[in-house]
C-alpha cells in the first residue's frame, strides 16, 4: 500500500487526490495527515522527502516520490496515461499545468508573508508583486485558453481547477473572477465534479 502524505489545505495536494478518484485509485494509497511551514518542517515527511514539502508519495518498493507533478505523473501512468495525453495536446497540458502550479506558488507565498513574516518587517509590494503574477495568469488563461479548457479532462485542467478553488479559498477578497467570464464559467462546471467537490479545502 502506498502512503501519501497530505493535508485538506494543500491545493498541490488535492491535485493528487482529484487524479487518484479520477483514476480509480483510491483504494490503492492511504492518506496520512501532514502540515508545517517554511519555519517549522517537524510534521511533515522528511524522513521521506528532505524538503519537508507535501505531497509526498510514499511506496513500499521503492524510494517516496515528491513533488506533485511527479506524483501526478506516476500516478496516472499507474492508471494507463488518462490524465496526460499521449498526443501533441501534451505540450498544453503541461503548459497548464505548471502555469496553475505557479499561481499557487505566489498565493501560498502571500500567506506565508501575512502570516510569518512580523507585521513591522512585511512588504505590501512585494504581496502585489505575487498577485500580479497571479493576475497575468487569468488574463492569459480568459484570453487564450478558453478551447483547450473546453476539450477532455487532464492534469492541466484539474491543476487550474484546484488553483482557482485556492484562490477563493486563500483570497476570496481579490475577486479572481472580475473580468473573466470564460474562466469563470468553466471553473463552475469543473468544481461541480464529485472528485473535486469531496476534497474541498478545510481548515
Amino acid at each position: 500500500m502506498m502512503q501519501l502524505y497530505s493535508s485538506p489545505t494543500s491545493p498541490f495536494a488535492r491535485k493528487v487526490l482529484v487524479l487518484l478518484q479520477e483514476t480509480g485509485q483510491t483504494g490503492d494509497v492511504t492518506v496520512t495527515g501532514a502540515g508545517g511551514s517554511p519555519l517549522d518542517a517537524s510534521k511533515m515527511p522528511t524522513g521521506h522527502n528532505p524538503l519537508g514539502k507535501i505531497p509526498t508519495l510514499a511506496r513500499p518498493d521503492g524510494k517516496a516520490i515528491f513533488d506533485s507533478r511527479v506524483i501526478c505523473r506516476f500516478l496516472d501512468a499507474r492508471a494507463g496515461d488518462k490524465l496526460y495525453p499521449t498526443d501533441t495536446r501534451l505540450w498544453d497540458c503541461l503548459t497548464l499545468e505548471a502555469m496553475a502550479d505557479g499561481m499557487v506558488d505566489a498565493a501560498i507565498l502571500m500567506v506565508y508573508e501575512a502570516r510569518l513574516r512580523p507585521s513591522e518587517i512585511q512588504m505590501p509590494a512585494w504581496s502585489e508583486g505575487q498577485w500580479s503574477k497571479i493576475a497575468r495568469a487569468l488574463d492569459m488563461l480568459e484570453k487564450d485558453w478558453a478551447d483547450y479548457l473546453t476539450g477532455p479532462l487532464d492534469m492541466g485542467q484539474i491543476a487550474l481547477g484546484c488553483t482557482l478553488s485556492y484562490l477563493d479559498f486563500r483570497h476570496g477578497a481579490r475577486n479572481w473572477r472580475d473580468g473573466h467570464p470564460k474562466l469563470t464559467a468553466w471553473e463552475a462546471q469543473i468544481a461541480s465534479r464529485p472528485s473535486m467537490t469531496s476534497t474541498v479545502p478545510v481548515e
